[in-house]
């Protein structure tokens, strides 16, 4: 019997997911008030209290690792690192646009993340047999100016509960060798970098 846990905090949602071979048997999809920090650990002991389960029981851990918030993408990998590193656990990464394309039935879905001013954390990808692959690469970009590429009908998305059969289906999740090297995709420096370097 597999038991795995799906982590992703990349966006205003947070996404807890206890799969047990296969199939999601208790999750937590809601809306946060920047609070992620705050509501995670509470969220993931109800979890698992409802399915039976202690995180040493678990084996493996699937983290969503960005692009999204700089804080909230932290927050997941933080967790997760944690778990796999004090519980021996394997841990694989998946990115958090796949996980909210995996919420529509489109064949072609466009994922984005707000990044503001009109910018977002976007990405295409094709659904063909109930798998995801990617059309083109995760890139920080000017909304409007990024969708007029596509001549094909797609859906944009900024939300929507993950659907694992089409995680686990498809090949997206990559293994964390070593879990100290474990760290988010950000796709942008920081606001503190920025001024740091003037600019």
């Amino acid at each position: 019997m597999s038991k795995q846990l799906i982590i992703d905090t990349a966006t205003k949602y947070i996404y807890l997911s206890l799969v047990v071979d296969n199939k999601e048997v208790e999750s937590v999809y809601q809306q946060g008030d920047n609070n992620h920090s705050v509501t995670i650990i509470p969220l993931l002991d109800e979890l698992l209290q409802k399915a039976n389960l202690s995180l040493q029981e678990l084996d493996e851990v699937i983290v969503g690792i960005g692009p999204g918030s700089y804080t909230g993408v932290r927050i997941g990998v933080t967790v997760a690192k944690m778990i796999g590193y004090l519980n021996q656990i394997r841990v694989r990464t998946i990115s958090s646009l796949a996980l909210i394309a995996s919420a529509s039935d489109q064949r072609y879905v466009i994922p984005y993340v707000d990044a503001r001013r009109g910018n977002a954390f976007v990405t295409c990808l094709k659904q063909e047999n109930n798998m995801l692959s990617f059309v083109t690469e995760e890139s920080l970009e000017n909304l409007e100016q990024y969708l007029k590429q596509f001549d094909f009908e797609y859906e944009l998305i900024e939300e929507g509960k993950p659907n694992v059969k089409k995680i686990l289906a498809s090949n997206l999740l990559e293994d964390v060798g070593d879990i100290h090297e474990l760290k988010p995709n950000y796709l942008r420096i920081t606001e503190a970098e920025r001024n740091k370097n003037g600019n």
